[in-house]
């Protein structure tokens, strides 16, 4: 019997992944492997650096933890990161598209799989959506600078701005996911090029926000340093925790990965390491440069060196916002398009949707649905309804895949593992407890979309995936060892 496969039936049976060799992954899949490391790990802080220091550092700051901002940081860091090791160990065993949705297939069962790789489906596409309507914002406020007019009805979607009734549609986060969309369907080596340079081109701003910055720090501002006491630290670090999970959509990438087993592991840690640094640094910069009161909750950093007389740095800031926070929206709509894929590939949803391009190799029918839904979602829905599609799916998946990695380690302690999580079984109890704390901070309203979300999913996995899954004894099982 396979390692990891079982006599379990129904919703608790398991892929027997350890069956599959990589060779026949890539023929099955058709994906291609093409991305190294550093590529991994761009991919991994296009995901993590964005809103995080561009948007949600400034507001924090001001309203929540004062310069204690950089502990909220750290303390949400430490906690992804025990999540991050156990999404390292499962992507130095198991180097299959799927992420989350794979682990738990493998571990917990086709139940527990179904239930995270439909949740992520809605919640990696309203990321997207959410990211674009954010990205729009900084570029009308450039239009504005360089004194252009556009008509009202492009700049927002209905109800988004109650001052502003003649709003019809984003017109620009619509047309940008549609446009990350084609650059994905170019190929994932071309896209991955792209990826790579504007990320690159985000640190560098970051660093030169540091790097300037830092001769403007005046130490007085430091004090008091937790004006909002230990509960504000706690409550931004609920808030900011969003900024510091890009690396799970970074191990959707498994099988485009020039040797996953090795390189997946490093990436995810790599990704997380300098994310936190550059957060820390800059959060230690803005609030030495301005007081916490007076920060910006906007536009901080802009702010910030627009009161010390560099207003051309705050310009730079705002054009490397909407490029940095564009590689988000590439990274997460990326991973959907491969969580989409995998589950087609596996049979839980039809497998018209994971064909893959003979030219190009990537799934590109998923690619362009994902990027035409993402987009009306951007051209339609305010970023407060957008934005509460998005954050509980991700932390559930945390929790599942934390607790597979316990699972899978006594399960089957010989399995050959490129990477192994420390502090077994404690670090990854410590991912789990501090995803499903942070699920107690999300509103009702979120709760119960996402219930709704999940009854539909339960409808559509007992009328159609239970029985065309490759596990199912009415296909035979025939597909067990190849798929996925």
């Amino acid at each position: 019997m396979s390692i990891l496969g079982t006599s379990a039936t129904g919703i608790f049976r398991r892929k027997p992944v350890d069956q599959v060799e990589p060779e026949e992954l890539e023929e099955g899949g058709g994906l291609q492997r093409v991305l190294g490391l550093w590529q991994l790990t761009a991919i991994g802080i296009g995901g993590i650096i964005g809103a995080g220091i561009f948007s949600l550092a400034g507001a924090v700051a001001n309203e929540k933890a004062g310069p204690g901002v950089l502990l909220s940081f750290l303390i949400a860091g430490i906690a992804s990161a025990c999540a991050a090791l156990s999404y390292a160990e499962f992507a130095g065993m198991i180097p299959k598209a799927g992420s989350a949705y794979t682990y738990g297939y493998v571990v917990l069962g086709e139940g527990v799989g179904w239930f995270i790789g439909w949740d992520l489906l809605l919640e990696y596409t309203a990321i997207v959506a959410v990211v674009g309507i954010g990205i729009s914002g900084y570029f009308g406020f450039l239009v504005e600078q360089i004194g252009l007019n556009l008509p009202e009805w492009m700049l927002g979607a209905p109800g988004s701005d109650p001052d502003q009734p003649g709003r019809v549609v984003d017109l620009f986060a619509l047309v940008l996911c549609l446009l990350i969309a084609f650059v994905l369907t170019r190929g994932v080596r071309s896209a991955a090029r792209i990826e790579t340079f504007l990320v690159w081109l985000k640190v560098g701003v970051v660093v030169l926000i540091v790097g300037l910055g830092v001769f403007y720090v005046n130490t007085d501002n430091y004090t008091p340093f937790l004006p909002f006491g230990w509960g504000g630290v706690f409550a931004g670090a609920s808030v900011v925790f969003f900024a510091v999970f890009g690396y799970d959509a970074m191990s959707t990438a498994a099988e485009e990965s020039t040797s996953a087993r090795k390189l997946l592991p490093k990436a995810i840690i790599l990704s997380l390491v300098i994310s936190m640094v550059l957060y820390v640094l800059a959060c230690l910069v803005l609030t030495g440069m301005v007081k916490y009161s007076d920060v910006d909750p906007e536009s901080a950093f802009a702010q910030a060196f627009e009161s010390v007389g560099l207003p051309w740095i705050a310009t730079l800031i705002s054009v490397g916002a909407i490029l940095g926070i564009a590689t988000v929206m590439w990274t997460f709509m990326y991973a959907v398009t491969r969580v989409w894929f995998s589950m087609s590939r596996d049979g839980l949803l039809p497998e018209w949707f994971a064909a893959v391009s003979p030219k190009h190799r990537v799934p590109v029918r998923v690619t362009w649905i994902v990027g035409i839904g993402s987009g009306l979602i951007a051209g339609f829905l305010p970023i407060a309804e957008a934005a509460e599609l998005t954050n509980i799916g991700i932390l559930l998946a945390f929790a599942v895949v934390c607790t597979a990695v316990i699972v899978l380690r006594y399960r089957s302690p010989d399995i050959e593992r490129g990477f192994r999580t420390p502090g077994m079984p404690i670090i990854p109890l410590i991912g789990v407890g501090s995803s499903i704390w942070l699920t107690t901070y999300l509103t009702t309203v979120t709760w119960l979309r996402f219930a709704v979300w999940l009854v539909i999913g339960l409808v559509i996995y007992g009328l159609y995936s239970y029985r065309h899954s490759h596990l199912s004894p009415a296909a035979g099982g025939k597909k067990s060892a190849a798929g996925s």
